[in-house]
């Protein structure tokens, strides 16, 4: 796609939901999940607080959804937490949110993909053992979709998220009319008690609390994903901070009705899960017992069983939403990639758009690491899930607290007494936010640290420092680069030396040599080292047959080193006119394989790496193609990409007749 083309990808509300939205809406899927894990360490005993901790994360998830309207408004760049806390709490607690925001797109995708590889186990636990290598291959294919571009990508997810979030609410609906009909749907698991983990069965004071704050930020993971729509304004179409306000309004109030309508229905239905299936008490072989997620209990009591068609239906739409929203992440990393990039903080290749006018480059950067993750969790939501929501409610914090200043700021000058009672809402929703969302981190910090969550604070931390790091490269570099004089530093040197490598006369040789000439130098001399006698003589030889004009300069080597006689003598020059400009003229081979580079060019490869440290020093290398490299130049011609990279789309022979009139006569 054409750069000009960059607005046709803009994407509609209904697009734009399944893309930006379908972590948190998918996240429906678990959350419940997670709650219980937790509550019932301690036995049955405590699953009481269950209501209690999702209305918690409800009103936590609205005062987030409602905080985060007011960024889309206010920064409709796309920089969204990263910018707010940059432009109002500094430079340092930009990074800070940026880095918590870039570990949490990558465990976005490591968890979300293993969540739903668990639902496809449960709906076939034959494939249990397969369990890493799909997590992997559903990262791939994600990536392959991404790479084809953004639309692309929302075109075909947008199918799964509706099915998803009409399976759920049906099967809500159907479960909790039955319910009033005095037809309650039981789960599979309500029949087995829990034996409490050791230590937990009798929690009381602290411990209790402790259990309870610990399910409160499991629970948490509902809101993950939220802040995509904030850093994804510019792909919105206009106008592009209404209808991403819009879309972050509905996605709160589906993820919401959800989540509300699952936890009441495990409820319900009594559904009984746990971290160890030999907790479960009435198990006949707890060892070979699989357990199926609550999604999948709550299916199978409402439809009717494991082998209902609503059961499968519901199991494949859960799969493959939990699967796409990673996409959330696909879309949020490389997009807060390339602006970190712009803003010289990561690696510029990152703020490049490919072909498709994805960023390609950071769409295979969170697939690389994602993809390690997995295999190295064996993709075990459990496991991941301890290192997970801990970045968001960082970035989260620190955003919220940032629109407060904003806000603070525009009420100084601020007279129209409307817009003055606007600001002053908008800067209470803020500010509570600011306060809820960092008593959830301290919460979650307190419960996850020793879970594992510390590798995720370890592993952002790291990446601040990097980013500092790559910063202060890029600032020392343009500080280096700037013309501070420009008749100095552009002054023409004294002379230009000329030195042409040589080891043998053949047609790569002569092929410098005249390539020098053409640069007309003040001095031109050709130069070799004197590794073996035997091929000294056959070269001087040659040199007298073919009565070549260029002096042949020979160096002694008696270790038979090429690289540092060859380097010695340019710095010589160097010293002896350090006002002059030598360029050394390389002659090489251009293969077509691969191999092919390992039989040649190793010692013009090594010299240049050294030469080019050397200051005053100009090296040009004078390619010579062999065969092979003419035919793989024809074969890349015709290849996907050939017509970017400026390449006819067809042999030059074809052209006349392409562009010739039908008269048969050409102008």
């Amino acid at each position: 796609m054409r750069s000009e083309e960059l607005g046709e990808t803009l994407l509609p509300k209904r697009l734009a939901l399944p893309i930006f939205a379908s972590d948190p809406l998918s996240s429906v899927a678990y959350a419940t999940q997670e709650i219980l894990l937790v509550l019932t360490l301690g036995g049955l005993a405590y699953l009481h607080f269950t209501p209690w901790i999702a209305a918690a994360v409800v009103a936590l998830m609205t005062v987030v959804v409602l905080s985060y309207r007011q960024v889309v408004h206010a920064y409709p760049s796309g920089g969204g937490s990263y910018e707010v806390a940059s432009v109002n709490l500094g430079p340092s607690a930009g990074l800070v949110v940026a880095a918590s925001l870039l570990v949490d797109y990558v465990m976005t995708v490591a968890v979300s993909v293993a969540s739903g590889v668990d639902n496809v186990i449960s709906a076939l636990p034959s494939l249990a053992e397969y369990r890493v290598l799909m997590a992997l291959g559903f990262v791939a294919l994600l990536t392959a979709m991404n790479l084809r571009g953004v639309r692309e990508s929302g075109q075909a997810f947008a199918a799964p998220t509706y099915l998803f979030i009409g399976g759920v609410l049906v099967m809500v609906g159907t479960g909790l009319l039955r319910y009033l009909l005095g037809d309650a749907p039981v789960a599979e698991s309500a029949a087995y008690g829990i034996t409490p983990q050791e230590g937990d069965a009798d929690l009381a004071g602290l411990a209790l609390v402790m259990l309870v704050l610990r399910a409160f930020s499991s629970g948490c993971t509902a809101l993950t994903g939220v802040e995509a729509i904030s850093n994804g304004v510019p792909a919105f179409r206009k106008p592009k901070s209404k209808n991403a306000a819009t879309t972050m309004a509905a996605m709160g109030i589906i993820a919401i009705t959800m989540f509300v309508g699952v936890t009441t229905l495990a409820i319900v239905a009594k559904v009984h899960i746990t971290d160890d299936s030999c907790r479960l008490t009435g198990l006949a072989d707890c060892e070979a017992y699989t357990q199926r997620t609550v999604i999948a209990q709550l299916a199978a009591a409402v439809f009717g069983g494991n082998d209902s068609i609503g059961f499968y239906f519901l199991q494949a739409a859960t799969a493959l939403v939990l699967i796409l929203a990673a996409n959330t992440a696909f879309n949020g990393f490389p997009l807060l990639a390339s602006i970190l990039a712009q803003h010289r903080y990561l690696p510029r290749q990152l703020h490049n758009r490919g072909d498709r006018l994805a960023f390609s480059n950071g769409i295979l950067a969170l697939a690389i690491v994602a993809g390690l993750l997995l295999w190295g969790y064996k993709a075990n939501v459990t496991s991941l899930i301890h290192l997970y929501i801990l970045g968001v409610f960082t970035s989260f914090t620190l955003s919220q607290s940032g629109m407060v200043r904003h806000w603070n700021r525009e009420l100084r000058t601020e007279t129209d007494p409307a817009l003055r009672r606007r600001h002053q809402l908008a800067r209470t929703i803020n500010a509570t936010g600011a306060c809820i969302t960092g008593l959830v981190l301290v919460i979650v910090l307190a419960t996850k640290f020793t879970q594992g969550a510390w590798l995720a604070v370890l592993a952002a931390v790291l990446l601040w420092l990097m980013m500092r790091g790559i910063r202060r490269h890029y600032d020392h570099t343009a500080a280096e680069l700037a013309v501070t004089d420009p008749r100095a530093e552009g002054k023409m040197p004294s002379r230009v030396l000329a030195i042409v490598l040589v080891s043998t006369v053949h047609k790569p040789t002569l092929r410098a040599l005249a390539y020098a000439r053409a640069f007309r130098p003040d001095q031109l001399e050709a130069l070799t080292v004197a590794v073996d006698r035997e091929s000294l003589d056959h070269l001087r030889k040659q040199w007298e047959d073919f009565e070549i004009e260029v002096p042949l300069k020979v160096l002694e080597s008696p270790y038979r080193e090429i690289t540092k006689p060859v380097v010695e003598y340019v710095r010589s020059m160097r010293r002896a006119g350090p006002r002059d400009v030598v360029a050394v003229f390389i002659p090489e081979y251009v293969v077509g394989h691969w191999w092919e580079n390992l039989l040649h060019n190793q010692s013009a490869l090594w010299l240049k790496s050294r030469l080019l440290f050397t200051p005053g020093v100009m090296v040009t290398s004078v390619p010579w193609q062999l065969t092979s490299a003419a035919v793989a130049d024809h074969a890349a011609a015709r290849a996907p990409g050939s017509v970017r990279r400026g390449e006819p789309p067809n042999p030059p022979e074809h052209a006349a007749a392409r562009t010739e009139p039908k008269g048969g006569v050409r102008d």
